[in-house]
């Protein structure tokens, strides 16, 4: 049975993945194969060591994903229930959460898998690279269709060739889920909201891309809660926006600002309207909460701290600059003699150049092509899981791996103007993604 069922599932993928690789292969260049190759022959690698032998997070889920399996088979009944609850009994071992855990959720997703690579650790780390690859290429085709003069090579090398983003957001780990399902809900929203020509035609087309953006928004959500928050209220600002200008409105950039920002405040006002739990006190404790822990188990290891931070609003939005720039500089090179964190400063060199670029080509104008909404929005994505992982994660290793959900988003924004664009190409990366684009 468990045998049978295994054979199912994964002939059941290899139907779906295999002639979606084909088409993407045959509608590449030279360099968007290139790409292929290297993005997903990089993920299966890189998941396929990492999963070999899970540590840390990774061995402690894959652990109880195994046993929640085994529940699943001999129990189904209390297997169902553990699936909508925060408790999982079983065979004398017991994990209990207290609320919306994305621990115990990845857990869920793990004890799935299991079903179709039999309990293999490797596989499934696989199945999630895979994942995260399929998402972030469907990214880069949808911004292709959608912005044939933006340099296709920008998300490239953003979501799919970063090396961090490929080492942390790949295998058994939060981050591949909320990169996959981040990039792959932003790919669905560019669909419906900037490629018009086809699309819109085709009804059951619209369907099947509404009811993936749901699963894909319940995923992002369910995997890590207070990063898919800043991605859902833009991508809700920015689809009035887009609504608006359908309606020949909101044509002008202080218009599309205006509109976005009414969105935004109208979403903070509603959330604190729900009760406590969504309140300011609420989400102040919690950070200051988060970052205690942090420093309380970060004695022997490089991280920074604010010594005079209270759980106040207050106090939160006065280290906000401090937090957003530790959160996209740090470690700074030679802070550590550590490989991992000698990598990381050279990363952050590279930023702060990349930065410094897009910075020159916005004041001679030379910005790029992405509409002024698109990039507004992402921005202040960026801009606020910056200030939230500032505040909340001082550790340095602790924050150069959740940095992953944030890099690639600011990557693409950093790489798209007209200099950064002119660079790409001359390395022969000018259409990495795919075929010619569509009009």
């Amino acid at each position: 049975m468990k045998v049978a069922l295994a054979l199912l599932l994964n002939g059941a993928l290899l139907a779906v993945l295999l002639p979606w690789l084909r088409r993407q292969w045959r509608a590449a260049g030279m360099a968007g194969r290139v790409a292929l190759l290297v993005g997903l022959g990089g993920r299966l690698l890189v998941g396929g060591v990492r999963g070999w032998r899970p540590v840390h997070d990774a061995g402690y889920m894959s652990h109880y994903g195994h046993l929640l399996t085994a529940q699943a088979w001999v129990h189904p009944a209390d297997a169902w229930r553990t699936l909508w609850g925060n408790e999982l009994h079983f065979a004398g071992q017991s994990l209990v959460f207290h609320g919306m855990s994305n621990t115990f959720f990845l857990v869920k997703v793990l004890a799935f898998l299991n079903l179709a690579s039999l309990d293999e650790n490797w596989l499934n780390a696989l199945y999630l690279a895979v994942f995260s690859f399929v998402g972030c290429w469907c990214l880069a085709q949808s911004l292709r269709r959608a912005f044939p003069h933006t340099p296709s090579a920008a998300v490239i090398v953003a979501f799919v060739a970063w090396p961090s983003v490929v080492l942390w957001a790949t295998g058994i780990s939060k981050e591949a889920v909320l990169l996959g399902s981040g990039a792959g809900l932003l790919a669905i929203f560019i669909e419906f909201f900037y490629w018009v020509p086809t699309l819109g035609t085709t009804r059951n087309v619209r369907w099947w891309l509404v009811m993936s953006g749901v699963l894909l928004a319940l995923l992002h959500f369910n995997i890590r809660y207070f990063f898919a928050l800043p991605l859902l209220g833009v991508l809700v600002g920015l689809g009035f926006v887009r609504l608006l200008q359908q309606m020949g409105l909101a044509q002008r950039r202080w218009a599309q600002l205006w509109a976005f920002g009414a969105v935004l405040s109208a979403g903070v006002w509603l959330g604190t309207a729900l009760g406590p739990a969504f309140g300011l006190n609420k989400l102040t404790n919690q950070v200051v909460r988060v970052y205690d822990h942090h420093v309380g188990t970060s004695a022997d290891k490089p991280h920074f701290a604010y010594p005079d931070l209270q759980p106040t609003g207050k106090s939160l939005l006065r280290h906000a600059p401090l937090a957003a720039a530790n959160a996209l500089t740090r470690p700074w090179l030679g802070e550590s003699r550590q490989l991992l964190y000698l990598a990381a400063g050279f990363e952050n060199l590279v930023l702060l150049a990349l930065s410094s670029l897009a910075i020159w080509a916005i004041w001679r104008g030379r910005a790029g092509k992405l509409p002024f909404g698109l990039v507004l929005a992402l921005g202040v994505h960026c801009l606020a899981l910056a200030v939230l992982l500032g505040l909340t994660t001082p550790n340095l290793g602790s924050l150069h791996r959740y940095r992953t959900g944030l890099l690639p988003y600011l990557l693409l924004l950093l790489l798209q103007n007209d200099y950064a664009a002119a660079g790409l190409r001359r390395l022969g990366l000018g259409d990495a993604s795919g075929g010619t684009p569509h009009p």
